[in-house]
């Protein structure tokens, strides 16, 4: 992750639900929040056979400090705008 990766400690709580924006096959791996709250995923990972989502899940864990298995992706699985859950 560069430096410019956002920090999302505030979603670490159970049950928090929040919408992602992805951009797959960036020039770097980051995370960025609009002005407006949205929240922007870049990973350099192609949108092939789950592995771009995997890397958004990846990187979104590690900017709230959470292990993987504790964030559930609930709808947008082949689409660039994906909601996410945080599990207990």
């Amino acid at each position: 992750m560069s430096k410019e990766t956002a920090d999302l400690s505030h979603l670490a709580a159970p049950d928090t639900r929040f919408d992602v924006r992805v951009t797959p096959k960036a020039a770097a791996n980051r995370i960025t929040l609009d002005p407006d709250g949205a929240i922007r995923v870049y990973v350099t990972t192609v949108p092939e056979g789950g592995k771009a989502t995997a890397a958004v899940i990846a990187a979104l864990a590690k900017a709230i400090g959470i292990p993987k298995s504790r964030l559930e992706l609930i709808r947008g699985e082949t689409a660039r705008d994906k909601t996410f859950r945080v599990t207990a």
